[in-house]
């Protein structure tokens, strides 16, 4: 238990606490945002929606050609101290060139490609411009991790949510489904604004030698691994919605797979918090395994807590949302049981990879994922329905976490004996 009493201290001493109230505010935000919308949005109209902004979000990665990436891992490394002012400066001006790209070329798709919902090509087309400010937000938040200011990394996260429920919920109220649909573009448009001083910093610095080819290729494979790992969480609502056809069945899984997948915010605190400092002492094999062990262990404890509550109190959380979703209440318990694939193995092992600079490594994982995701499903939701959905998503879980693990200790013996 020594390991697990010195895990947590170094978290808190690092301000982990900030950022996992910061978290915990950000999701309990997100949560009343997502039950309010559904009292707000009639479940057709929202399911169309949830539908275009899945396929927004697992493009979000690539906002910047995943420059925000490439940022916090080399900008982490001790050899690159001296190189901060450069970097963010650099990877501003061609993060946005880089986003306004995606915008444009998303835009034009969702006019142009047929979808399965009427309305899904304008959303999509719409929804594209928040691209460009939410780079600028991740660049922001990445500055103040490297800086190890998680405090001010924690504040930026609480202003986004709190501003997002505000203006969801306004705008949602008069415009219905219209205005969730502004209110994403908007709030982190207006958030801007407040830090606009924050992205006029000196620079003289002339640029560093590691702003190469290698610096691009792994911000944009951490991004295709990062759009990769959201397309097999989305993937599942994109195929329920192509395969059945029903925009409620659409709502229904979005709304039984909420609580296992906010619980993931866990593992995200303590890397958010802890990604700079492993980064800084990766090459360090006790301080490395030490964390790993700590980790795990508490992320085990965590695991076993979650399922108890799922067995527990299953169809009553699910009725929380909507009395017609507990008929899925042995699918939120299946979807749960994939969720510790995650928490224990994925969220740590994965993120390890990325600090040795196998971003690349990450991003085949979830390919393979996505296509044995989408070859079980074609073959599992016309049988089974939403179970049949929600059993590949924890089989898919799991199998992306043991691979992380055994992938990170095969690198990681190469890695250190350079």
């Amino acid at each position: 238990m020594d390991y697990l009493k010195n895990y947590i201290s170094g978290f808190l001493n690092r301000s982990g606490g900030y950022i996992f109230f910061a978290t915990i505010f950000s999701r309990v935000l997100s949560f009343l945002t997502s039950w309010i919308t559904l009292q707000l949005i009639p479940n057709k109209e929202l399911g169309e929606v949830l539908y275009s902004w899945n396929i927004i979000s697992f493009l979000m990665p690539l906002i910047g050609l995943g420059l925000h990436q490439s940022y916090i891992r080399y900008g982490a490394l001790p050899e690159n101290s001296s190189n901060g002012d450069f970097l963010f400066s650099y990877i501003i001006k061609k993060g946005l060139i880089a986003s306004f790209i995606l915008t444009l070329i998303t835009a034009i798709c969702g006019f142009i490609i047929p979808f399965e919902f009427n309305n899904s090509g304008i959303y999509i087309s719409i929804m594209s411009l928040v691209f460009a400010p939410s780079f600028l937000i991740e660049a922001l938040k990445t500055k103040a991790r490297l800086a190890h200011k998680n405090k001010s990394y924690a504040f930026i996260d609480i202003s986004y949510n709190f501003s997002l429920i505000l203006i969801v919920v306004s705008l949602s109220y008069f415009l219905q489904e219209i205005g969730y649909i502004l209110a994403l573009i908007i709030t982190p448009t207006l958030l801007l604004l407040f830090y606009l001083n924050t992205f006029f910093t000196g620079n003289t610095n002339t640029r560093p030698h590691f702003i190469n080819r290698e610096f691009w290729k792994y911000g944009f494979f951490a991004g295709l691994s990062n759009v990769a790992t959201l397309l097999l969480f989305s993937i599942d609502i994109l195929l329920i919605g192509n395969i059945m056809e029903l925009p409620e069945k659409v709502t229904a899984f979005r709304y039984i797979t909420l609580i296992p997948y906010s619980i993931l915010f866990l593992p995200r605190v303590f890397i958010a918090t802890d990604f700079v400092s492993l980064t800084e002492n990766i090459r360090d094999k006790d301080y490395v395994f030490s964390y790993i062990k700590s980790y795990i262990l508490l992320f085990t404890i965590v695991s076993l807590l979650f399922i108890f509550i799922v067995i527990s109190l299953g169809e009553s959380l699910l009725n929380f949302f909507h009395s017609s979703f507990t008929i899925y209440t042995d699918s939120f318990t299946i979807v749960s049981i994939g969720i510790i694939g995650i928490l224990i193995l994925r969220g740590l092992f994965g993120n390890l990879l990325s600090s040795i600079g196998k971003a690349k490594f990450n991003y085949y994982i979830m390919v393979i994922a996505i296509i044995l995701n989408i070859a079980s499903n074609y073959l599992l939701i016309p049988i089974l329905g939403i179970k049949g959905a929600a059993i590949t998503s924890a089989t898919l879980l799991w199998f992306t976490g043991i691979a992380s693990c055994i992938g990170f200790f095969h690198f990681y013996k190469k890695y250190t004996s350079l």
